[in-house]
Parts: structure tokens; sequence; C-alpha cells
């Protein structure tokens, strides 16, 4: 009788709870839903708002990607063109043999309509639309003509009127063809409008917008939509006043197909004026925020609508209230039982007390399993002398343990420290100590240490395969590399080597009783012949240099500074403070794929006039110092530019050192003053006892 008392007692004040608090709970309900519904309304009204924000960002930043991808397309042509107009074919000139160069490189480049070489008064000499003993009357476009006349630089023209043989209108990229200082000719390829609306599509527009390039007279000359309609017209209004105003910015204008637009726009680097244009229509930006404004006003009524009703169920259920802070206090204490939980699956964290001065360690019955000592009895601590404890750690950390303690009692740092504990019968395991000197009062004891341990040995394990995986990618990568150039010297090489021998003999056969014409053919093709051979040997050193693996890594590099400096008139010095003594392959290969990558970006981004490389082998590693002297820059306003993220993010490019340095355990420090020049510091340790 008095067990069921006492439980009847205990189940009449849940059960009034739930009878007496439910229009309570109803009210509270209906007070959160409120503003739940306000805030919602205006949480969807600002997030509808980001959205355009964004959809606009992303807007920019894709045009801005489009601009560069063009103008780097149209640089490209450009660098063709001036390649061509420096063949030897113009010297003489050899027309004919010209015409056959220019006949290979339209085939090689799809978008040219055609190429035309034309003397300074605009006379066309050579079209490819026509044969070579046609008659072809002056160049069209005399715009773009007399500028590359006048300034004798390379001119990106923009729509030219129809053509006099293509009969369409074209787009004009033309380079000067000077000897010996002088002007001898205009060397032009033309782009068809299509061709550039091509490069448009192709370039990565972003999804649902309308994209436009327009030249420096405002003329459209490539549309991803409606481009019939629309090519060879001058732009509309909007577009054109928004050009003068300024070269990269925003505004709002119909378009072709009549809806309105925000466009954004970007001009073109080094293109004379060309400017590319992405809008997207205005209704489809501000759909969001329409809808999100319906929603807001929608929420508003009900929440009004539900303030009233809360009204009259607060006025009936003010008599719950007791029943509420019975409920709220059953709410707390079940948090107080979580918050527990929560304290008891933290038990795997094992926690100590380091005396210093009397040489012993207390700790959970977890510290001493982690830490190798036979615990007390379960639930209370133990201690051992710190002797013991530093006996079990392996012997490789146990310098590095001392010094973190010592060092934390001197300054008063946190300990963090990792090491790996050696126990009979298991792996080594690591784990992580992690405390701190205790600042109670000024009497507090002297030497002592609290902190946590943790077992940190899944962690340690998946870097360590991680590292290891990383090491065998390049191993292979180097592998493979290595095949390739070989197959290149050996087989690839000797083939050209056999067709050069031919040529030579055939230049014989025909010297005898052939015309001019086919020697010099023969002369041609044995050019060609000898251009694949370089072209394949450079292509071979590039992949794997062959000095590397037989001569070792002062010849390797050397030969790569001599051809870098002939091949692109930078000096370059090569200093060896050691003796040429071998090394572990991976360091080899590394050193020079560093100092290979160095020189590129010497070459992208110094504008320097001489590059030093020194190597020096010092007791258990390896430093190597690149230097230039060039333009430099400020590495601190770089990294603020780049939203203070590492270095490696700089525009110097250095990822794929720091890359390579890591699956070594090596260091790259940098140096740079704008108008200075930059220096890259590099460190490897050697092992003691390298990888067979």
């Amino acid at each position: 009788m008095n067990v069921r008392a006492r439980d009847t007692g205990i189940r009449r004040p849940e059960l009034q709870l739930s009878r007496g608090s439910r229009r309570t709970f109803v009210a509270l309900a209906l007070a959160a839903a409120i503003p739940v519904l306000l805030l919602s309304g205006w949480v969807a009204t600002l997030m509808a708002q980001q959205q355009r924000d964004l959809a606009r960002s992303a807007a920019v930043a894709s045009a801005t990607r489009v601009a560069e991808r063009v103008a780097s397309d149209i640089a490209a042509q450009i660098a063709v063109l001036e390649a061509e107009a420096a063949s030897a074919t113009l010297d003489r000139p050899d027309l004919a043999a010209f015409y056959a160069e220019a006949v290979r490189l339209r085939q090689a480049h799809p978008l040219w309509e055609t190429v035309e070489l034309a003397r300074p008064d605009g006379a066309q000499i050579v079209n490819l639309l026509r044969s070579l003993e046609e008659e072809l009357g002056p160049t069209s476009d005399r715009t773009s003509f007399d500028a590359v006349v006048r300034t004798r630089q390379p001119v990106i023209g923009g729509i030219g009127p129809a053509g006099s043989i293509s009969g369409k209108r074209l787009v004009a990229l033309r380079v000067p063809v000077i000897r010996d200082g002088t002007l001898r000719y205009v060397l032009s390829i033309r782009l068809a409008t299509n061709a550039v609306s091509s490069i448009l599509r192709d370039a990565g527009a972003p999804e649902g917008w309308v994209g436009t390039i327009v030249d420096a007279e405002g003329n459209t000359i490539a549309r991803t939509r409606a481009e019939v309609e629309e090519l060879g017209h001058p732009a509309n209004p909007a577009l054109q006043a928004a050009i003068r105003n300024a070269p990269n910015g925003f505004y709002t204008g119909p378009t072709l197909e009549g809806a309105d637009v925000e466009v954004v726009y970007r001009t073109l680097q080094h293109t004379g004026g060309w400017s590319v244009h992405f809008g997207m229509p205005v209704a489809t930006l501000n759909a969001p925020v329409s809808r999100s404004y319906a929603v807001l006003g929608g929420g508003s009524f009900v929440s009004i609508g539900l303030a009233l009703a809360l009204v009259g169920l607060v006025g009936r259920d003010m008599a719950q209230r007791r029943a509420g802070e019975q409920a709220r206090f059953s709410l707390a204490l079940r948090s107080s039982e979580e918050q527990g939980a929560v304290a008891a699956e933290a038990a795997e964290l094992g926690t100590l007390r380091w005396d210093t001065v009397a040489h012993r360690v207390t700790g959970s019955p977890r510290a001493a399993d982690l830490l190798g000592w036979t615990a007390a009895a379960e639930g209370r601590d133990s201690a051992v002398d710190a002797d013991t404890v530093l006996q079990a750690v392996d012997p490789e950390d146990r310098g590095r343990l001392s010094e973190a303690l010592r060092r934390s009692l001197a300054e008063g740092t946190p300990l963090d420290v990792e090491f790996r504990v050696i126990q009979e019968g298991r792996e080594p395991r690591w784990v992580r100590v992690a405390g701190r000197v205790p600042q109670l009062h000024e009497h507090t004891p002297a030497g002592l240490i609290y902190g946590v341990v943790s077992d940190i040995e899944p962690r340690k394990r998946a870097e360590a395969e991680r590292f290891a995986l990383l090491r065998r990618l390049g191993e292979a990568q180097e592998n493979e590399q290595r095949r390739i150039a070989r197959e290149l010297h050996d087989q690839v090489g000797q083939t050209v080597t056999g067709l050069s021998l031919g040529l030579k003999s055939m230049e014989r056969l025909l010297a005898r009783g052939a015309t001019a014409e086919a020697g010099r053919q023969v002369e041609w093709l044995q050019s060609l012949a000898g251009e694949i051979g370089r072209d394949i040997h450079r292509a071979a050193v590039d992949l794997r240099p062959t000095a590397l693996d037989d001569l070792g890594l002062r010849e390797a590099l050397a030969t790569l500074l001599r051809d870098w400096s002939q091949r692109h008139g930078i000096r370059a010095d090569l200093e060896f403070l050691s003796e040429a003594t071998r090394l572990p392959a991976a360091i080899e290969t590394a050193v020079y794929r560093i100092v290979q990558e160095a020189l590129t970006n010497v070459l992208k981004h110094a504008r320097a006039a001489s590059v030093s490389v020194s190597v020096e082998k010092r007791a258990g590693e390896m430093r190597v110092v690149i230097e230039d002297d060039g333009a430099g820059f400020n590495a601190d306003e770089q990294r603020e530019r780049a939203g203070g993220e590492a270095p490696a993010k700089l525009r110097l490019g250095l990822s794929g050192i720091r890359e390579r340095l890591s699956l070594l355990s090596g260091t790259l420090t940098l140096e740079s003053s704008p108008g200075i020049g930059t220096t890259l510091f590099v460190t490897i340790p050697i092992p003691e006892h390298p990888e067979t």
C-alpha cells in the first residue's frame, strides 16, 4: 500500500501538468510562431537579395574569367602570327614557300578564314582565298592596316567592311614584318564573326546570360544568341554609353529580343578596345526578391491573427504558470543528466599531474593506460616515478618531451607535445599531452603541470599513410616521365634522324639534275626534320633529363641553366659550395624540379636580367638558394590581397614547390622587395640511412 501510494503521489502532479499546461503550450507556440513568421519573411527577403547579389557577383567573376579567356585566345593567335612573321621564307622573300607555310597554319587553326600578306601601301601579294598568281587588289579595313604601318606594332582590328575577295565582313589581326629595321610587309589573319562567337561560347559564358563582344568602334562582332541579326551592326546606345564612361562596370538596357537586362561588361586587355558584355533579364534577377516580399506580407497577416489568438489563450491560462515552472525544472534536470553523460564520454581523456620537483606523475586510469604504467584500483588515480614514464617514451621523442616540459615551466606557456609510447607486447602508440602550469595563487607549488592525455594513434597512422601515398605517386610520376623520355629519345629521335639522312641523300640526287624549286623544297623539309628532332630532344629533357640519372645533380643543373639561358637570353649562374657527391634519387629529383619551376616563375613574372643558383650540401641537409634581380614584389601586400592566404597562393605560384618539399619534410622561405628581386631559400633534410 505504501508503495502504491508513493507511486500515485508521483504521477498525480504529472497528470495535472499534462492537463493544465496544454493551453499554455499552445499559447507559447503561438507566441513563438509570430516572431518566427516575421523573422522568416525578413530572412527570406535578405536571402533573396543575397541570392541576387551572389548572382551578380558570379556574373562579374564569370565575365572577368571569360574576358581573360578571350583575350588570352586572341593573344595566342597574335603570338602564332608573330612567329610566322619571323619566318625565313619572308627574308628572301620566297612567296611560294610562305604560301605553303600559311596553308599549313590555316589548317592547324580552323578559326582562321584566310591569311593575307600585303605591302606597306596596302596592295595584297598573298591571300589564301586566291592562288599565288592571281591579282588581289588592295586590302580592306584600312583603319587597322594603317595603324600597323604607323606604329609597327601588332593591331587587333574590329569588324571590317565586306572584303572584295571574301565577300564577308571579317575581323583582322595584323602584325608587321620588319627586316633590318624596315617595314617590308603587313601579315594578317582574318577571323569570321562566327569564329569570334565560337571563342566567346567556348570561354565558358555564364548559363542563362547573353554574351556579346563589341569592338572599339561599338560594332557587334560576336554574340552567343541571334548572331545573324546583330553581327556587324552598332550596339545599342546604353552599351556604347557605358563603354565611354568606364572600361568595366554595370548598366541596364534592352536587348535585341526586347527584354530589359542588367549587363556586366569588361574591356579586354591588349585587344585595341574590344569589350565583352553579359546580360540577364532584370525580371529573372528580381523574381526571388518579389517572391520574398509576398512571403513577408503573408507572414505579417498570419502573425496578426496568431497574436489575437494568443491574447485569448494567455488570458485564460494565467493559472497554469506554476505547472509551467515545474515543466521547466524537469527540462533543466534532464539537461543536467545529459551534461553528466557528456562528461562520462569525455572520460576517454586521461588526466595527469606532473611534479617535476618530486619527480612524480599522478594520473587517472586512462592516463596510466596511455602512458604505459600499471593503474591502481578502478576509478582511482595512481602515481609513478617520472623516470618510469620517460622510459616508456620512444628514445627519439624523450628529448622533445623533456624540452616541452622545461619550456612550459620556465615561460609559463601551455604544454602541447606529441610523442610515441612503447609498451611490451604492443606496437608503439602516438599520444598527445596538453596542459598548463597552474596559476591559482602566489603560494602555488613550483614545478607542477596539470594536463590531459589523448590517444592520437589513428590520426598519426592516417597521416603516415597519406605521406607514403604522396611519395609513391611522386615516384611513379618520375618513373613514367623517365620511360616516356627514353622512348622519345631512342625511338622517335632515331626515326627523325633517319628522315634527315634520307632527305640529305635526296638532296644530293636532286642536285644532279633537279630544278631549283625542288631543291628548295628539300631544304625546307630538311630544316623541318631538324626542328622536329630538336623539339623531341627538348621534350625528352624536360620530361626526365638523362644527365640526372647518368651524371648526377651538378651536371643536370648545369645543362638546365645553360640551355635555359641560351633559349631565353637571361644570364644564369650555378655554384656548388660542396663536393659533388651523389644524393638519394628523391632528393636529386626534387632539387632539379624545384630549380626548373623557379626558372619558369622568373621567366613569367620577374623580368630579370640574371639568375643565380647556389647548391650546398651540409651536415644532414641540402640547401638551395635561387636569386634573381627582377621586379620583385611586396610579399605582405600580396598576402593581404589574397585574403590572408598562405604565400603559396601569391602570384609567384609556389604551390608546386611547396608540395614537393612537403614529401621530403623540406622548407621554403621567400624574400622579395619591389625593384630589387626575389630570393628562394630551400632546405631539404638528408636522412642518415637513405632508402635504397
